[in-house]
């Protein structure tokens, strides 16, 4: 719902951005734009650069960090593995440290 109202907010900024250069108005159109380009983009990019939670630990050659953290869109605790080749990283729900 919020997501939706953001995107909402930043068509709205884009298409007066376009009525505000169509009328001629240059710095305002700048702001217009540029603030909606941000936004929009932002939260359409947001789903693609948030890293999922894995359900199971990864293979072999991954280091589990010291790092846990809750994840607020889920309530349940992360643990942070790593791999050091490639600089990776991987967050998994503690549930899959229990078995069933």
């Amino acid at each position: 719902m919020l997501r939706l109202a953001v995107l909402a907010v930043g068509a709205a900024l884009l298409i007066a951005g376009v009525i505000a250069a169509i009328c001629g108005v240059p710095v305002v159109t700048l702001w217009l734009l540029g603030a909606g380009g941000v936004i929009t983009a932002g939260t359409v990019f947001e789903r693609v650069l948030y890293k999922p939670l894995q359900s199971k630990k990864p293979g072999a050659g991954w280091v589990k960090t010291d790092e846990r953290f809750v994840d607020p869109n889920t309530g349940e605790t992360v643990d942070v593995f790593y791999e050091p080749t490639s600089g990776e990283r991987q967050y998994v729900s503690q549930r899959a440290d229990r078995p069933g």
